[in-house]
Order: C-alpha cells, then structure tokens, then sequence
C-alpha cells in the first residue's frame, strides 16, 4: 500500500526517506507515526497501513536518517535489541523535532495546505509525541509508552492542542515514580488525557512480535482512533 518517498528538510539542504501510505479515496487528513527505537520497520509500516485503510494519509519518517538510513530491527532478537538501545545516545531528538515539523509541512502540502495532521508515536516515538505536542504546530498528538517524559514536563505550559498518553503500569522502562510525576504534572493541563494499562509492560501495542497484548492494544488503538477522529475532523 505505501511507499518511501523523499522529505525536504527544513533548512532544505537535505533529504531524508518517509514511509508513506495512501488511502483509496480522498484523505480526511494526515496521522505521522512516529517509530521506536527499531526504526521504520514492518511493525510502523503496518501501522502506518491501518491508517491509511481507515481514510488518513499516512507517514512514517525515518528519523535515524542521519546515523543510518533504513534501520530495521527487531524488538524480539536479543542482538538487535541492544543495537537499537545503542542508538538512543547518537538521535539527536532536537533535530527529530524539526524532522517531525517537515514533516508536518509535506503532509500539509499533500493534503492541499489546509489539511489537520495528528502525531502518533510509540516508546521513543512517544517521548517524541510529547515534545513535538510542545513545539510544533500538529493539531492533536498520542503517545504509546513514551520515555523520561517527567523530565519534560517544564515544556508542558506551551502545549496548546490535544495530546494523549497510553501508560502501561508495570513498563520496564518507565517506573512507577516516574509514572506518578507524569500524573501528578500533568493532572491540571486541560489539553492532556492520560489513560492506565494495569500491569502491562513496555511495547504491549506494537503491532507484532512478542510484546504485543491483543485486548489492551486494541483497546488502546480505539481510543486513539476516536481521539483523532474527534480532533482531525
């Protein structure tokens, strides 16, 4: 269904590769999914292909681009785990950031110029979520077990869209006091929902492998489907 095409940088003097998934019919607006650690793999491919299935045109940025283009990896083989966990001190999540805004500007470009765009990411891509809810100019925003957003929360004042969060209580990466400082930070931004996946662990919505918890994950996957429904409309 989809296909890689070329994204402009802002500054314009690079380009780097997006997965991009096109609907049947004329697109209702744009979903950015935004990967993990593993890159633009077949699990965000897929996703991206939901979308694109249930109206939305859809886009996947390769956000590794400048370390290496086209990383695929698999959560579930040990190796490749840690060679994506080795990735996380050379992103440079800033400049993600501003790949995530041109982004947005090409989505908004094939969408005629006027079109909403929703944000959605997962793990990294969810801490990405959040701060692009922060920093860009995307109508509405969802992350999946999105990492240290605790130490974010000092940006939250500048979030003026819709923003969701999916927080597996028992996440191997995320623990319990830093659960709790999201909460409590986060309790009073009328923007923000948060909603709890009792004793779940880190990548329960990924769209295959070993992680995957069908009923939370479906369920987790409605709401958000609701959200931009209501929000991208």
């Amino acid at each position: 269904m989809g296909e890689f095409t070329p994204v402009t940088t802002l500054e314009g003097g690079a380009q780097f590769d997006a997965y991009v998934a096109t609907p049947e019919g004329e697109a209702s607006a744009a979903i950015i999914v935004i990967q993990e650690i593993f890159g633009v793999n077949e699990g965000i491919r897929r996703k991206c292909d939901n979308w694109a299935k249930a109206g939305y045109l859809a886009i996947a940025p390769d956000l590794f681009w400048r370390i290496e283009p086209h990383i695929e990896l698999d959560a579930d083989v040990s190796e490749e785990m840690q060679q994506a966990l080795a990735y996380i001190p050379k992103f440079n999540q800033d400049q993600g950031i501003r790949d995530l805004e041109a982004t947005i500007k090409a989505a908004r470009a094939k969408l005629g110029g006027s079109g909403k765009v929703g944000l959605v990411g997962y793990c990294l891509g969810g801490r990405l979520a959040f701060m692009a809810a922060c920093r860009t100019d995307g109508d509405a925003f969802v992350g999946y077990y999105g990492v240290g957003i605790d130490g974010l929360l000092g940006e939250q004042h500048a979030i003026g869209k819709p923003l969701m969060l999916h927080i597996p209580t028992n996440d191997g990466f995320v623990p319990a006091d830093t659960q709790k400082a999201m909460h409590e930070g986060l309790k009073d931004n009328r923007h923000v929902t948060l909603y709890d996946y009792e004793g779940l662990d880190h990548g329960f919505a990924t769209e295959m492998g070993d992680r995957r918890v069908d009923e939370a994950a479906e369920l987790a996957d409605r709401r958000t489907a609701d959200f931009f429904a209501e929000h991208l409309a």
